[in-house]
């Protein structure tokens, strides 16, 4: 039973990194090549460079991933990092090009539109990538780096790695096209949030289990963020038992229940929104 459950939540986690992979390519050639208007990140890259040299963008976008790649490997996890976005770098990069002549060279001219549900299907196809715990390795993951060196809030680093790609764009293909960016980025994020599990900045993280060193080792060593830990009494029971507290970014709450669930299957756990974390244990992973 334990084993059919493992490879059931594995399917699953597959099924969800496949359907996101293949919307990020449908979104790609439907709506960000033909209206040249990308939310930064690897995908605006992608149009400038394939703008100045007319190299094949599924070409690009898999050089700028595995360069990524290359730098999670040695900055943020190693094999652990890598085998949770190969796969979906893979999948992503090359059925753009597998799809492109399947698909029609863009559906509309009007840039709002192009605009609006671009951000809709990327944040979808995103937010499905993340509750698989996937990751597509654009830049992202120098966001992330520069986050865990610096300490500045991971949302301003965003804004300044992406905001850098967008002015490039805009010395490509025009302000109007950068500033339909901008709109694209807000509302990708938006989409991907209520995807992945909602619109609330942090989690906080109530854990009642009979293993609680188990537990806490596991979420530090995986996770690195501290926990918290007081003694609770089931009141119909009259049972001892440990209550553990911490609180993780959005994009790790799929890895936390993975964590509990392999360190103690029957622990109690109960998830909940928060709008700020302020102090406790500075990620340095």
């Amino acid at each position: 039973m334990e084993q059919q459950r493992r490879w059931l939540a594995v399917f699953r986690r597959y099924v969800l990194l496949s359907a996101g992979a293949l919307l990020l390519a449908i979104n790609f050639n439907i709506f960000i090549t033909p209206s040249q208007i990308a939310p930064g990140g690897a995908a605006g890259v992608t149009l400038i460079v394939n703008a100045l040299t007319g190299w094949s963008e599924s070409a690009i976008l898999f050089g700028l991933q595995i360069l990524m790649i290359g730098i999670g490997f040695w900055h943020l996890g190693r094999w652990r990092f890598v085998m949770n976005t190969l796969y979906v770098s893979l999948l992503y990069s090359v059925s753009i090009g597998l799809l492109k002549p399947l698909l029609p060279a863009g559906i509309t001219d009007d840039l709002l539109l192009n605009t609006i549900y671009g951000a809709l299907v990327g944040g979808i196809g995103m937010g499905l990538i993340y509750a698989g715990q996937g990751n597509t390795a654009g830049t992202s993951v120098i966001s992330r780096l520069v986050q865990t060196k610096t300490g500045i809030p991971i949302s301003q680093v965003y804004i300044m790695v992406d905001g850098g790609i967008l002015v490039a764009q805009a010395a490509s293909f025009g302000w109007d096209k950068a500033l339909y960016g901008m709109m694209m980025l807000f509302i990708w994020g938006m989409a991907a949030d209520y995807v992945q599990e909602g619109p609330s900045v942090v989690r906080t993280v109530f854990i009642v289990t009979n293993n609680p060193k188990r537990v806490a080792t596991a979420l530090f060593d995986q996770l690195q963020v501290g926990v918290t830990a007081w003694t609770g009494t089931g009141m119909f029971t009259d049972i001892p038992h440990e209550v553990l507290f911490c609180t993780v970014n959005r994009a790790d709450v799929g890895t936390l229940k993975s964590i509990i669930y392999a360190s103690d299957p029957n622990a109690f756990t109960v998830i909940g929104h928060g709008h700020r974390a302020i102090g406790g244990v500075i990620h340095s992973r």
